[in-house]
């Protein structure tokens, strides 16, 4: 469809709202708003322009991601991806707010290098330098 422009938002099913802001603001994201709605919902957005949408549902006895932590592999998102500009900077900030990474750094033949962190609901979250291009 060439109407398709972007990704608006990004939804996340998380278990309190509290913790997922708090983890989020560190990471440069702010509160926009919520709970909102039926589900409900709370809006958080990057200067960079990213948006997500935390759905306020999640079981509380959820102990594992379904999509990345069973063996069984399920349909679904498995994470998010985050263009970077400098990989060091992000580890060096990401080990200063002692967020511990939990793959890589990983780098393609290309050149692109990406690492990954889980927040506190355990969705993964990749930060992704890609390769130079000329």
């Amino acid at each position: 469809m060439q109407e398709i422009t972007r990704i608006n938002h990004i939804g996340l099913r998380v278990k309190d709202l509290n913790t997922s802001r708090a983890f989020y603001e560190k990471l440069g994201f702010v509160f926009i708003a919520g709970p909102l709605g039926p589900e409900p919902v709370a809006i958080m957005e990057h200067p960079s322009g990213v948006n997500i949408n935390f759905i306020l549902n999640a079981s509380e006895c959820s102990v594992n991601n379904i999509l990345m932590d069973v063996p069984e592999k399920h349909t679904g998102f498995t994470h998010i991806a985050l263009e970077i500009t400098d990989l060091n900077a992000v580890q060096n900030r990401l080990n200063a707010l002692n967020i511990p990474l939990t793959g890589g750094p990983i780098t393609t033949p290309e050149g692109a290098t990406f690492i990954f962190i889980r927040d506190p609901d355990k969705n993964v979250i990749e930060f992704h330098k890609p390769a130079n291009r000329s």
